[in-house]
Formats: structure tokens, sequence, C-alpha cells
């Protein structure tokens, strides 16, 4: 191999990690707007659900929970990732509301242990600092789900159906 072969393999290994550093960047920026504005929702309508309302702890976070998962998911497709490719909008919407199931699941599943199991009230700082750390929690997850089940990159969404339900598989 000649001395331009390590120096072209460098620079594109250079320039290929400045455009994947430069588009994590941009998507964790969105994401975290994103994600502070339907945090804002989440937790401005589960306190006014809790301690306006006096609806339950539970029934406020799926409340709280769907109205913020809607402002996150256009959000998200038009901002965070809206450079990647489209995939069919049924796929898109099943993965992306199918993985905020999960995480509300978890938030009832906290929620409901220390609110039955531990007998906190339903309006007591405990249990709203559960429902921070479980929003938290689930923040990190979506942000991977997403990257990974929703908003796929365009090299996957091109691949034939049998090699993107592999690729998900994995």
């Amino acid at each position: 191999m000649t001395t331009a072969g390590p120096s072209v393999l460098r620079a594109r290994l250079r320039a290929y990690l400045r455009g994947s550093w430069r588009i994590l960047l941009k998507e964790l920026a969105a994401f975290g707007v994103v994600g502070a504005m339907a945090f804002v929702l989440d937790i401005g309508i589960f306190t006014w659900l809790t301690h306006g309302v006096h609806l339950g702890a539970l029934k406020s976070k799926a409340v709280s929970t769907v109205v913020s998962t809607v402002f996150a998911y256009f959000g998200n497709r038009h901002l965070s990732f809206s450079h990647r490719a489209r995939s069919s909008l049924g796929r898109e919407t099943a993965f992306f509301f199918g993985i905020n199931l999960v995480t509300l699941a978890f938030s009832e599943l906290a929620l409901a242990l220390f609110v039955y199991g531990f007998h906190y009230g339903h309006q007591s700082s405990t249990v709203f600092v559960v429902n921070l750390v479980t929003i938290g929690i689930g923040t990190v997850l979506r942000f991977w789900a997403y990257k990974r089940f929703v908003f796929l990159h365009p090299d996957r969404v091109h691949a034939s159906d049998a090699d993107l339900e592999r690729q998900l598989a994995e």
C-alpha cells in the first residue's frame, strides 16, 4: 500500500466522524428542546390534575403522558429527526407510540408501587419525585429507541423489508 492510502483513509474517517458528531449533536439538541417542552407539558398537566382536579396519580400520569407524547411526536418528527428518512406513517407512529406505551407502563408501575405499596399520597412530593425520575429514565430509553426503531437512517429504509425486519430484530 502506498503512503497516500492511509492518509486518504484517515481523512475519510475524520470527515465521517465530524459529520456523525454534528448529526448526533443536532439530534441531541433538538431532542432536548422538544423533550424540555414535552416535560413542561407532562409535569404541568400531571400537577394540575393531581392537585387542582384531584385526580389520582395514575390517571393523571396517563393523561399527561398522552398529551406530551402527541406533542413530542410532531416535535421529534419535524425537528429532532427531520433529516432522517420517512418510513410508512403507520409503522413510524406505531413504533413511536408503542415505545411511549412501554415507558408509560414503567412510570405507572413505579407510581403504583409508591402510592399503593408504600402508601404515599397521590399528591405527595415523593410521588412527584418518582414521576420525575421515571421521566428521566424514559427519556434515555426513548432517545435510543427513536433512533433505532422509529426515525430510521435512510440506508435502513431503502433496505428490503426482510433486511429491515432482520436489522430491527438485532
